[in-house]
């Protein structure tokens, strides 16, 4: 936990639930943990499918809230500092290269000299 298993990007204005989808495709996740941002139904349909158990902190506005597991949510701090880290490349934190593929090259190098770590 806390390693990268997929990297994708996006348009920066498009919203990170929209992309989740894609990320979890193709992998046997046993749970999904993920912030409130994520908290969304036709995400949380896409984690069943993929027959994992969804770990998402539900909005505080949301009128039907949904049970989860806030021992396994805590772990999700593994993934915000691998964010940290990543942002302390500098290349990746300014985000100079224009063209989506270049930045995704960057990013993808950084994340394996931290996972190399």
């Amino acid at each position: 936990m806390g390693k990268p298993a997929r990297l994708l990007g996006g348009p920066g204005q498009q919203g990170d639930v929209l992309r989740g989808a894609e990320l979890i495709k193709g992998l046997e996740p046993g749970w999904v943990i993920a912030d409130t941002a994520y908290d969304a139904d036709h995400f949380h349909e896409t984690i069943q499918k993929a027959g994992a158990e969804s770990i998402v902190k539900p909005r505080p506005n949301r009128i039907e809230i949904r049970p989860f597991d806030k021992a396994l949510y805590k772990q999700r701090n593994l993934v915000e500092r691998f964010f940290s880290k990543l942002k302390h490349f500098r290349r990746v934190a300014t985000r100079y290269d224009k063209l989506l593929a270049n930045f995704m090259g960057f990013v993808t190098i950084a994340a394996i000299a931290i996972t190399l770590r």
